[in-house]
């Protein structure tokens, strides 16, 4: 039998200054070939694992018990030979491959500078070579060398990450959420094909996920990690059909309960938005004497009444986002209304557009992308407040820890004085939406705002913003790649494909009996809990 690639006995691994360790004494391996999914509530200790193989804790870190990779302890390497180690015996799949890809390095510079630091004796030719082949398996055309990442979509940016940690064809490869922000069609294409690379190089694969249904779709094994400690680990499907343990219960409870959930039509109430043939075109290089447009949204016509939620889903690039961002003046508008309570936003100038447009706020995906780290949490909500100029600081203060408790953070002195990072991300989700809700919007953009989060507290805070719509009458528009949490938490649901609505309807019967290709294509991608024995 072949030695494990991956071998964890009694880990134990606590953060400076943390009260408890994050892992303690957590033991698993991967042999050859095998893929595991580590699954969990938010703070669990996923991502930990992680950064314990790869040696990437933070200065001050403790860590003690077994832990080898590929026959060697990272954790008695040199700086130069874990380097080494990082590249050869372990690929990382980031969540976000653009936080992690030079800007300034060409699409070519980032595959040929790995190769190169790996394969010193390779020359030059040889390096370009392996980088088209890389890049040729993954789906991209090798004519795209030379090209930088902010002109790749989302899904090929994921694509050039898998080649990167396929590069060198290591032992093991981890992923850590690697289709959070991808739609789920182009979501299975990249897990598709990562997981084929994995089955050629005989790769093992760590699949790090708060998503039930993808880690059973991809993955062998599945096992459930709660404060650190490895609650129960079985075949996927068995898992999935029958778990054994409370905590592994109650996520697939959560998981098939967004599945199976329909929301009912509401109530007849009076429109607040009303979009009327909205056009979002950006100008694209051409010669003088022609003009061409990509045309992001084309003539999008929808009715949004007081406390109802339209659910905007679609593949990458369809104009989800920008649609968003038109509406909140940061995409530029080429034609059609823009109604906020029967008042033309695209009508109004000044100090009458600032005042309007309070009227529409967002809620952005990442939370810890929108807030200033710098900014302790208090301040975070209460700084709107100031820079338009409606209360005073210490009113400011006391409305932020208002909100504080409007979202479940109490008691608010608790919360008001940490920063970003010293808060879970369900946590820094709930400081994102007070901080939308100060200004007493009348319409919440979402804009995949609950991706990033496990089950748990994804049901947790899609239950806050369905209170606060009932309480303060909000309309909301629900960007998200997910049509079962469209179907579950949307009163109805508008495909758009190309810039224009091709289909809408409730959720329920679109994921029952979807008429357009693109609406047909995103149900057949979407990974389902198998039926429960």
């Amino acid at each position: 039998m072949a030695s494990p690639v991956l071998s964890i006995d009694n880990l134990v691994v606590r953060y400076p200054d943390a009260e408890r360790p994050t892992l303690e004494g957590l033991t698993l391996s991967l042999s050859p070939g095998e893929r595991l999914a580590l699954v969990g509530p938010s703070g669990c200790g996923k991502s930990t694992v992680a950064r314990a193989v790869l040696q990437l804790l933070p200065p001050g870190s403790q860590c003690s018990g077994g832990l080898l990779l590929a026959g060697q302890d990272p954790s008695r390497l040199r700086r130069s030979a874990l380097r080494q180690l990082r590249g050869e015996a372990v690929g990382l799949v980031f969540q976000d491959p653009m936080t992690r890809l030079n800007p300034l390095l060409t699409i070519g510079d980032h595959l040929g500078d790995t190769l190169a630091a790996h394969r010193p004796q390779w020359r030059r030719r040889q390096v370009r070579e392996r980088a088209e082949q890389l890049l040729e398996r993954v789906g991209i055309n090798p004519k795209r060398y030379g090209s930088y990442p902010h002109e790749f979509s989302g899904g090929m940016r994921q694509r050039l990450a898998i080649a990167l940690a396929m590069a060198l064809r290591p032992p093991l490869v981890i992923a850590d959420e690697p289709t959070t922000s991808l739609d789920v069609a182009v979501a299975g294409q990249v897990m598709a094909e990562l997981t084929d690379l994995c089955r050629e190089a005989g790769s093992a694969l760590l699949l790090i996920s708060h998503d039930l249904a993808m880690a059973g779709r991809w993955c062998d094994q599945i096992a459930v990690l709660d404060q650190g400690h490895l609650i129960e680990q079985a075949p996927a499907q068995q898992l999935l059909t029958a778990p054994a343990s409370p905590l592994a219960q109650r996520l697939v409870a959560k998981a098939r309960e967004r599945e199976g959930a329909e929301s009912p039509a509401p109530a007849p109430a009076p429109a607040l938005l009303e979009l009327e043939g909205l056009r979002s075109w950006h100008p694209l290089p051409s010669l003088p004497w022609q003009s061409r447009w990509l045309k992001a949204v084309d003539g999008v016509s929808l009715r949004l009444q007081q406390g109802e939620t339209i659910g905007l889903v679609g593949a990458s690039g369809c104009g989800k986002s920008t649609l968003c961002r038109a509406l909140m003046g940061l995409a530029p508008v080429r034609g059609g209304s823009v109604r906020l309570e029967g008042r033309n936003l695209l009508s109004l100038r000044g100090g009458a557009l600032r005042q309007a447009r309070r009227g529409i706020q967002m809620v952005f995906q990442d939370p810890l992308a929108c807030l200033n780290p710098q900014m302790v949490v208090g301040e975070a909500i209460a700084d709107p407040l100031l820079i338009h100029g409606l209360a005073s600081r210490p009113q400011a203060r006391q409305r932020a820890r208002e909100l504080l408790s409007a979202v479940g953070l109490t008691p608010p002195e608790a919360f008001e004085n940490r920063l970003p990072r010293q808060l879970s991300g369900g946590q820094q989700q709930r400081v994102a939406i007070a901080r939308a809700l100060v200004l007493e919007p009348k319409v919440l953009l979402c804009d995949e705002s609950v991706s990033m989060l496990d089950a748990e507290v994804q049901a947790d805070v899609l239950a806050l913003l369905r209170q606060l719509q009932e309480g303060l009458g909000l309309g909301i528009l629900f960007v998200t790649h997910d049509l079962s949490v469209a179907s579950g938490f949307c009163h109805r649901v508008i495909v758009l494909e190309g810039g224009t609505i091709v289909e809408e309807g409730p959720g329920a019967r679109l994921l029952r009996d979807p008429q357009a290709a693109i609406t047909r294509k995103l149900v057949e991608a979407c990974p389902r809990l198998p039926a429960p024995a």
